[in-house]
Formats: structure tokens, C-alpha cells, sequence
């Protein structure tokens, strides 16, 4: 049991460190054709939209493990390991989502504070 979640925290791991560096190429892409011009550049994808693909995948995450408790609880599935797991999963996505959610504003709040 604690291999498989162990498994899990590993696989979202590595999905967030993919993440992260597909953003932190976005962000060298997207200051390069800000320096260049970027007249024949294609348009990299931006933070908003990053973080609008975050949400949508919690979103989607809290979905479906609605769906499988509903399902245990309707007597749809037996599957009650996994319910808890994708409940589990669900929570950590939003509790990362919140965690980034503040750490962008708390960059902003230095942001604004930085005198001119």
C-alpha cells in the first residue's frame, strides 16, 4: 500500500519538475522574443496560460475522484482504495495550486513595494 503511494508522489514529482522546466523555457522563450521583437517568432505559451492548464487539471482531478466516491457509495464500484487515492491526489493538486497561487502574489505584493 505505501509502495503504491509512494509510486504516485513519485510520478507527480516528476511531473512537476517537467513542469517546471517547460516553464522556466517558456519564460527564456518568451524574454528572447520580447528582446528580439519577435516578428517571426512563434508566440510562447505564457504564464496565464499556464497557469489556466494548472487549474483545469485540478479541476479535472477533483472530478474524478468525485466521480469514483460517488460510485463506491452508489455501489457502482468496490474500488474504495482507489477513490481515497484519487481524493488524496486531488487535494494535493489544489493544495500546490494553492501554494503557488500565494507565492505568485506574494512576489507581486514585492513587486509593487520596489521603488521607482
Amino acid at each position: 500500500m505505501s509502495n503504491g503511494i509512494a509510486t504516485l508522489i513519485q510520478a507527480d514529482l516528476a511531473s512537476l519538475s517537467n513542469a517546471a522546466r517547460n516553464l522556466a523555457g517558456d519564460s527564456v522563450a518568451a524574454a528572447a522574443q520580447f528582446a528580439g521583437g519577435g516578428a517571426g517568432a512563434a508566440p510562447a505559451s505564457s504564464f496565464a496560460d499556464s497557469m489556466k492548464q494548472a487549474i483545469g487539471k485540478v479541476n479535472e482531478d477533483d472530478r474524478v475522484a468525485g466521480q469514483r466516491m460517488a460510485d463506491v457509495d452508489s455501489g457502482k464500484s468496490e474500488d474504495l482504495v482507489g477513490a481515497m487515492l484519487a481524493s488524496q491526489e486531488a487535494n494535493l493538486s489544489f493544495s500546490m495550486l494553492m501554494q503557488v497561487r500565494n507565492k505568485v502574489m506574494g512576489a507581486v505584493d514585492e513587486l509593487i513595494k520596489l521603488p521607482l
